[in-house]
């Protein structure tokens, strides 16, 4: 072997070595469905400026921003604001978001009924039992002209808070990722997107849905003592490069719907 190519193997090889020790690897908590599905797409772009992702699946709510307070994780993604201010207030994580990803609107599915004109008076309707998303629940219902609240209940209404309620429905609050097992047991439920994916469910055939805007952009949440490291841009910059929002047009068909 010459010199020349000696050399150049030599300076090639240490650029090598540089390079993967330069690489960075963080967890990235999710729950099951888009969010990993969409994570999964990220990894590769993000893995070409140097920031490897291992994805980390939770099937509830709550565990996630948990291993994030406590440093299992460096960040998640599943969550909207109204969600994690909740989460923030009650439990005294220092945890924040750092950028929006995708929004999911929320629907209201039924086994038994095509329509929702065809859901009967006094019929069970099963929501989430967490204030965020079974109040988002019981907004939408307020919105479509199903039920009506108290004023001023912000983003977090109870049943408690409902007023008028025409149809007689009674609501059973179970835990958001069994609603889709629920739909055995209740004329309708309302179901978040994510979990109604991983069910089977289409969210174009809910039976009440959501419009396509309002405060419920999902985000990417981390530790606000890291919110300024490199690794964070690295990661919002990937998240929201082109190939990504391509592939969630594209696997989702306006089901999720790209936020940035």
């Amino acid at each position: 072997m010459s010199i020349r190519i000696l050399t150049a193997a030599l300076a090639a090889a240490i650029g090598l070595g540089a390079a993967s020790a330069q690489a960075e690897t963080i967890k990235i908590g999710v729950t099951p469905g888009p969010h990993a599905q969409i994570l999964e797409a990220v990894k590769p772009v993000a893995a070409k400026k140097g920031l490897d992702i291992e994805i980390i699946e939770f099937s509830d709510y709550v565990v996630p921003n948990t291993a994030l307070d406590a440093g299992e994780l460096q960040a998640n993604s599943f969550q909207n604001q109204p969600y994690l201010d909740n989460q923030v207030a009650d439990r005294g994580f220092k945890i924040e978001s750092v950028g929006l990803t995708v929004n999911f609107p929320l629907g209201i599915y039924s086994k038994r009924h095509k329509s929702w004109d065809e859901v009967p008076d006094g019929a069970t309707i099963a929501i989430q039992n967490d204030p965020t998303n079974g109040g988002r629940s019981l907004l939408l219902l307020q919105d479509k002209g199903v039920i009506k609240l108290k004023d001023g209940v912000g983003f977090k209404p109870t049943v408690a808070d409902i007023v008028e309620n025409p149809k007689k429905l009674k609501f059973l609050e179970v835990d958001a990722a069994q609603t889709p097992r629920s739909l055995d047991d209740v004329a309708a439920a309302a179901v978040n997107t994510n979990y109604a994916v991983s069910a089977g469910l289409k969210p174009q055939d809910a039976i009440l849905r959501e419009d396509a805007k309002g405060p419920y952009v999902n985000l990417i949440a981390v530790r606000s003592a890291d919110k300024d490291k490199p690794w964070v841009k690295t990661l919002l910059e990937s998240y929201h490069s082109p190939e990504v929002k391509a592939f969630v047009e594209e696997t989702f068909k306006g089901a999720v719907l790209p936020s940035w």
